[in-house]
Formats: structure tokens, sequence, C-alpha cells
């Protein structure tokens, strides 16, 4: 099977590129199922109702998200009824939400997407490593294709959790830094890693927010209110062939569609 998985959906210009582009991904290159990051959907910062209900017509099938997910306090009723949208599973037990969803594709595919966050430069939470372990016990047999998204800073955390859950589950993608890398590979047990996907959103600006802004607030040091920049928008992802059988990755592709 072929999933697609997208990186941090910054802002209007990032839903704009979901929305024109998903469709014709799906149909072209033959994806079975689609994954989108989009902590930072609503104006940069955190997601509403109203939009991950766009995403879900547009033709994603799972949402993940990060350290944004709460920004907006319309989302915290939906995400605890609406099990196809994430929150790390590492938060705590009493936090909205799940970071664990598992369902099957069209043709009958059984698949699970786990949601992890870094601790490394990032806001408190418990140990990603011991919460991986924690959720594939949860997750059955028979459910082969296991994809996790793992939202953090640091690439050396993301790198460790790739090595630690190589050939237990059939990917490993990192988000949050809005920044690609170029490190797409599989690993010797049949995980396909990336440490990050990089952003879908607007490229002429500073990680999604206007350039001036940020150049600004590195002179001066002064609070502001940050605005998602416009220009150049595009969208990152990571395209991977997964055995459905097995749940080993057999490729793995970065796609950029320019705007």
């Amino acid at each position: 099977m072929n999933l697609l998985v997208i990186g941090d959906v910054v802002g209007r210009p990032g839903r704009d590129m979901v929305r024109d582009h998903v469709d014709l991904l799906r149909r072209e290159r033959k994806i079975d199922l689609i994954i989108a990051n989009v902590e930072n959907a609503a104006a940069g910062f955190g997601l509403t109702p109203l939009i991950a209900e766009d995403f879900f017509t547009w033709g994603v099938d799972v949402l993940t998200s990060g350290n944004h997910i709460y920004d907006k306090k319309e989302i915290i009723e939906y995400i605890a009824r609406t099990a196809r949208l994430l929150r790390p599973a590492n938060y705590p037990p009493q936090s909205p939400g799940s970071g664990l969803f598992i369902g099957k594709t069209s043709k009958g595919i059984p698949y699970a997407v786990i949601n992890l966050q870094g601790r490394i430069f990032m806001p408190p939470s418990d140990c990603p490593f011991q919460t991986a372990q924690n959720t594939l016990e949860k997750i059955p047999d028979d459910v082969k294709v296991r994809v996790v998204d793992m939202h953090g800073e640091a690439t050396s955390e993301k790198q460790a959790m790739g090595w630690y859950l190589d050939g237990r589950v059939s990917a490993v993608v990192g988000t949050h830094t809005h920044v690609p890398t170029a490190d797409e590979h599989i690993l010797p047990r049949g995980t396909a890693f990336l440490c990050d996907i990089g952003m879908t959103g607007p490229y002429d600006s500073v990680i999604g927010v206007d350039k001036n802004q940020i150049i600004q607030k590195f002179f001066d040091q002064m609070p502001r209110r940050f605005e998602s920049a416009t220009g150049d928008p595009r969208l990152s992802a990571v395209l991977i062939e997964v055995d459905e059988l097995m749940g080993r990755a057999r490729s793995i592709e970065r796609v950029v569609i320019r705007g």
C-alpha cells in the first residue's frame, strides 16, 4: 500500500495547498492512506473544528498534531470526540483526545497511527520512548501498517526514535521544525525514516511567519503578535510504500509541490 504523510500545515496558504492537491495526489500516486500534521493550520497556531472538518472533506484520513494542539480552546471538546484527530500520546492521560488511531483503508487494510512529541527544547511531556512501547502494546498483532509522527525539535531525538522502533513500525517521520531534511531512508529492519517532512505553507517566510516580523523580533526582543506569511506556498510530504502483509517499508520518497 501507499501512504502519504503531509508536513506541518501552516495557515491558509498551507490549507489551500492541501485542498488543491490531495485528491490529485491520491489518484495519480495510488495512495491508500493520507495523514497530515495540522497543529498550525489555524492562522499558524492551533486548529479549529471547522478547519479539521475541511481536511476530512478534502480527503485526509488522519490528523496529527503537537505542542500547539490546544491553542484554540474550541478544539478541546472536538478532539475529545473525534478519534481521527490525534494529540501526542505522551501527554498526560487526562488530556483530551488520544495519541493512537486504529482504522482501515477503503480497501480494508488495517493501519495504526501514533502521535508522539519529543522532550528536547519542547514543553514538558512524558517519555516518548516509553510511551511508544506502551502504545505499541495496544495495537492488535494483525495491524501490520504502523505510522509514527514524531513531533520534535531535535534531530538526534527523532533519529533515536527511528532506531528504537526499527522493525516494529512501518515508518517514523518527523514534524515540527517546518524545515525539510534530506535523510529519507529505510532502516535495516524495514522502517522508513525521515527527520522532518517540512512545512506545507508559505516558504517566503521564517518557518511560516512573516519574515519581517521575525527579523525585527531578533533585533528588539519585544513581544508582538506574529502573522502567517503568504508567499511561495508549497506542499511538503513524504510518500511511503509499505508491504501491508509484513508492515515493512519498501520505499520512501519526498514530495514537494509548489503553488
